[in-house]
């Protein structure tokens, strides 16, 4: 089943916004970078994922995008995820994609050995959404959609259930899938402070948030794998 990725990006200048009162605007915008960066690799490790697609206005986004060897397409409005992820789809299905991830740019722990057996499984018996929730259980950071446009996107508070409630109202098999790297993006300090704990345990991936993060804070930079 042909896959595409779909990763919104936020303007630097205007992401994570939420951190603003916990964090240096200089390491705001140096983790949007990196997480960005990450997601990217992360994607384009993924077996399964055939192309990736890049929703932004943000220069460095498209050109860290195509580094990787993903598309771009440009983000005029820029008026929030849901928008974006539903550029993205239509231009996914004009390529012949017959289903799509949907992935926000702010999740750098995503493990692509965690990813690829969703993606072996997901949609064989038919149409389907997968949700893959935040680690509160109530956000949407990840959505599987065979075929890709099986519900709206419709991410923000209170996604979880909303995208629950849309695949049933449309008649299409839902489930609810737990991807413990998925889980962790990064809109608060609460967030960042859950993003460094697992960091700390986990040796792999994430090399581009690692560095930013040792950077800023260069005694714990062994424990997040990078060099100090």
């Amino acid at each position: 089943m042909r896959t595409a990725a779909i990763l919104p990006v936020k303007s630097f200048g205007r992401a994570k916004q939420r951190l603003g009162a916990g964090v240096a605007d200089r390491l705001r915008l140096a983790l949007a970078r990196a997480m960005v960066a990450d997601v990217l690799a992360a994607l384009a490790a993924t077996d399964g994922v055939e192309l990736t697609v890049v929703v932004t206005r943000e220069p460095e986004a498209a050109q860290a995008a195509l580094a990787t060897g993903a598309r771009v397409l440009e983000d005029h409005s820029e008026t929030g995820q849901s928008a974006a992820a539903a550029l993205g789809v239509e231009h996914a299905l004009a390529a012949g994609v017959e289903r799509v991830l949907l992935v926000p740019g702010d999740c750098p722990a995503l493990d692509p050995k965690e990813l690829a057996p969703l993606l072996r499984e997901h949609g064989r018996e038919g149409p389907e959404v997968a949700i893959l929730p935040d680690r509160h259980g109530t956000g949407t950071n990840g959505l599987l959609l065979a075929p890709p446009r099986a519900i709206d996107p419709s991410f923000g508070e209170g996604s979880c259930a909303r995208h629950r409630a849309l695949a049933a109202e449309a008649g299409v098999a839902c489930r609810v899938v737990a991807l413990r790297s998925l889980s962790l993006d990064v809109d608060t300090v609460e967030d960042l402070a859950a993003l460094r704990a697992a960091l700390d345990w986990v040796s792999a991936g994430a090399a581009n948030t690692r560095a930013v993060l040792a950077a800023e804070d260069p005694a714990r930079a062994v424990a997040l794998g990078s060099p100090a």
